[in-house]
């Protein structure tokens, strides 16, 4: 059987697309870890459907339940690898592991989960974004999280919002 061939522009277009994706999903991800709306909100299409569990519905609907539960943890970070992309024109269906953990303030404790995002992405005018995802609970578990507020008392700490250094233009130190 013959293999396809593929010229460099179209393999130069799919690594392009590769890119775009991941840049999206990391988006998403930062977007969560600093509660930026407008960045979690660029991650989606406007129609997109997110499974997360305790709400399915809307970007809206996801944002309305997820955001108040914001102001009361101390730390949130998203790690996400495994990424698999299947290219399918202007369509991918892509599965990206994630590790995830936070820490509220008032609580000692720290919760560490892990599972999947398996997403369908579409590449509309906008470029490459979510157009259906669903979050994919794997495991969980409860650490020991009191050095994690020891130690943000005093070494420099991440701010859960636009403050936080990674939006200095440009980055100065002070």
């Amino acid at each position: 059987m013959a293999e396809a061939t593929v010229s460099l522009e179209q393999m130069v277009q799919q690594l392009q697309d590769r890119q775009d994706i991941t840049d999206c999903l990391h988006r998403y991800t930062r977007g969560v870890d600093r509660v930026d709306e407008e960045l979690i909100r660029s991650a989606y299409h406007c129609d997109a459907i997110d499974f997360h569990g305790p709400v399915n519905g809307t970007v809206d609907d996801f944002l309305a339940w997820w955001l108040p539960f914001q102001p009361d943890r101390e730390v949130s970070q998203h790690y996400v690898s495994n990424i698999a992309i299947d290219l399918d024109g202007d369509t991918a269906h892509v599965e990206a592991y994630f590790v995830f953990r936070h820490k509220l303030k008032s609580d000692p404790t720290m919760t560490i989960s892990g599972g999947r995002y398996v997403d369908r992405y579409e590449k509309r005018d906008i470029g490459w974004r979510i157009a259906v995802r669903v979050v994919i609970s794997e495991w969980a578990y409860v650490a020991d999280g009191a050095e994690t507020t020891k130690r943000r008392a005093v070494l420099y700490r991440g701010r859960r919002d636009r403050t936080d250094p990674v939006y200095a233009r440009p980055l100065t130190g002070a």
